[in-house]
């Protein structure tokens, strides 16, 4: 026994040693990825908060809020039109028991006059606006904006039909495939490989096996975004359908775990964002940048616009101020 771990100490210590290394230069092992835009504001549904989500005034207003990136789901309807809604069963969103897929176009039902935020029980949203508008007219409002589309159903016409308006609109490079559906990813990866896509949550719980394994830094990711929940709004504005979920101490555990300020900034130093979802109580939107996450996505733009305002500016605040002679020096005085 003794004669082993002579050697066994040895090894695991030196594996130990370089992982961390590594993790603190994957440089030295990766390629760090160059995505065209960087995200701190995302845009939830629109804003689902301040008007009813995925229409275009919501879109509008996030934009007015200087949101980074716009976030929003699709389905296909009877006629094969790409449709922005988040249910494909549309009773929640408009009162009528009636699937998307089942309906052409020109018979969708508007939204409520007033919606609850699904990550904000008890508050409502309103607006003028109660369509659904085409993944299209959202390409041609919004040209230059990055948007993050979650693709909801395993459905092959629905993800080339996607996959064709971003090609169509020039707009690969700045548009996600998201999806929570491994088999729904590895069919949209093929149809657009010029885009950028998301760990699914599969690829999530092996992201944090090789963290705590010590694997991570050794291991190429193809993902170019994080986009989770941050554990400690469960309960709070947050109430998964699964129960399991919702446990306390299962709560506390992926909040251990996952919250790791470590991870966040090895993934950023490799090009990989981090996007903690749905947060829009500021104590939670300060938490997350304090863990490193690179961007919040909520369901409030203006509230995300005015926190990053007052927290950028605090940030600034706290850097090394050069010396005043050296900054007469720089400046010729």
């Amino acid at each position: 026994m003794l004669p082993s771990l002579y050697y066994l100490v040895p090894v695991l210590g030196g594996y130990a040693v370089t992982s961390y290394y590594l993790l603190k230069n994957p440089h030295i092992l990766h390629r760090r990825k160059r995505l065209p835009f960087h995200c701190r504001h995302i845009s939830h549904r629109g804003g689902a908060g301040e008007r009813i989500e995925n229409t275009i005034e919501a879109f509008e207003n996030a934009v007015a809020n200087h949101t980074d990136l716009l976030e929003l789901d699709c389905h296909l309807t009877k006629d094969g039109q790409v449709v922005v809604s988040h249910d494909g069963n549309l009773l929640r969103q408009t009162g009528h028991n009636v699937n998307i897929c089942d309906i052409k176009y020109e018979e969708l039902p508007h939204y409520r006059e007033a919606l609850e935020v699904t990550f904000f029980p008890g508050h409502m949203s309103t607006g003028r606006d109660h369509r659904m508008p085409l993944l299209e007219e959202v390409f041609q409002k919004f040209p230059e904006k990055p948007i993050n589309i979650e693709i909801k159903r395993d459905c092959d016409e629905l993800i080339k039909k996607v996959s064709d308006l971003v090609k169509k609109y020039h707009r690969a490079e700045r548009t996600i495939w998201a999806s929570t559906s491994d088999p729904v990813m590895k069919k949209c990866r093929p149809e657009n490989p010029d885009m950028p896509f998301m760990f699914t949550p599969r690829r999530g719980i092996i992201l944090l096996a090789l963290y705590y394994t010590g694997l991570l830094p050794f291991v190429p990711l193809p993902e170019s975004v994080v986009e989770t929940y941050m554990p400690s709004i469960i309960n709070r504005t947050y109430f998964p359908n699964n129960r399991l979920m919702r446990n306390r101490f299962l709560v506390r555990l992926q909040d251990k775990l996952m919250m790791r300020k470590g991870l966040f900034q090895h993934l950023q130093a490799r090009g990989i964002q981090v996007y903690l979802w749905v947060l829009n109580q500021e104590s939670d939107i300060q938490r997350a940048f304090d863990c490193g996450a690179t961007g919040v996505m909520t369901d409030f733009p203006s509230k995300l616009h005015h926190f990053l305002q007052q927290y950028e500016g605090e940030q600034r605040a706290l850097e090394p101020q050069e010396p005043a002679a050296e900054q007469e020096s720089q400046h010729g005085y």
